[in-house]
């Protein structure tokens, strides 16, 4: 996305930090751990996991895998899980193993697969806790893998909250057949991917050799910085006294930009950076984007979830 610059700023380098020059400890209070879900645990559990390993008083995740169910599964340590509703939303990608009873009819599977693409109803499965009886999600592709006469494998990118147990059952009713699934990995979760992840056993030894032998390096690159949850919202970046403004509560005021995408609408998300590239807020712009860069004065946008602590920057005109 092509980038407007309105005005020259510099930035103090006694205040801040770049979030690649943060240390282990400032990342385990605001950061995110990728990692790949082994099945036997629930989503849950390996949090409460982790948590205990970490000795963290908040620490969440970012999308319920079933027990059986391996692949892509973001942690939230600190004041990431401020953003967990962002990482809820976003889309997501599984590879799924269906066992069809009496065998595979490729017409009609090929058919049944073409019609679980779109806008589909999926209820959600009885084993679900969630109470809502009748919804609609997209199915932006369902591809057929590979099968063995008896099990086929799909891919299937999808939006945020699909149950692919009810597809399952939606594909069987479609065929004629029992269908069941009985593999599922989540491969990517928005912007991340399986490739990004990292196992319990990595973790859990890359704890050892900090705890033990006082080595960070190995945590240092699996603790990515809370600024990736974000890296898919349009940016806003401003000056140093603004951030530190936002941090009090305060809007961003059109003095405190420094550049803004093009193309922004009234109404949508931003996220608002310091020149450094810190996350500072989420906010609601409230202007098209043209509309706010030729203001001179007022309000731009307003802050949903502030991630920037006070005293970080000092407060003084922008």
């Amino acid at each position: 996305m092509a980038r407007i610059s309105l005005s020259e700023a510099n930035t103090s380098p006694e205040h801040g930090k770049r979030p690649a020059a943060r240390t282990l400890e400032e990342r385990m209070h605001g950061g995110l751990i990728l990692l790949d879900k082994s099945a036997g645990p629930t989503s849950h559990q390996l949090t409460a996991w982790a948590r205990s390993l970490f000795g963290l008083e908040k620490m969440g995740h970012g999308g319920t895998l079933d027990p059986f169910a391996t692949g892509v599964l973001p942690l939230l340590l600190g004041k990431s899980m401020r953003l967990t509703s962002n990482l809820l939303s976003h889309d997501k990608t599984y590879v799924a193993v269906l066992k069809i009873h009496g065998g595979i009819d490729d017409e009609k599977l090929d058919a049944a697969l073409q019609r679980q693409t779109g806008r589909i109803y999926n209820v959600p499965p009885d084993i679900s806790a969630v109470k809502v009886q009748v919804r609609t999600r997209r199915i932006r592709r369902l591809d057929r893998l590979d099968d063995d006469g008896a099990h086929v494998a799909i891919e299937i990118d999808c939006e945020a909250g699909t149950y692919i147990r009810t597809m399952a059952r939606d594909i069987g009713l479609l065929i004629g057949k029992k269908t069941e699934l009985v593999e599922l990995r989540r491969t990517a979760s928005g912007i991340f991917s399986i490739e990004d992840c990292v196992s319990m056993e990595t973790l859990a030894d890359a704890w050892w050799l900090w705890s033990e032998k006082g080595d960070d390096s190995a945590l240092m690159q699996i603790i990515q910085p809370i600024e990736l949850l974000v890296d898919s919202l349009p940016s806003i970046v401003i000056k140093d006294a603004a951030a530190a403004s936002i941090a009090h509560g305060a809007p961003l005021l059109r003095p405190g930009m420094v550049s803004i995408p093009e193309g922004l609408k009234a109404g949508g998300e931003v996220a608002l950076h310091t020149i450094k590239g810190e996350l500072v807020a989420i906010a609601e712009i409230l202007l098209d984007g043209n509309e706010a860069i030729a203001l001179k004065q007022g309000e731009i946008a307003r802050s949903t979830s502030v991630l920037l602590p006070t005293g970080v920057y000092p407060r003084h005109k922008a």
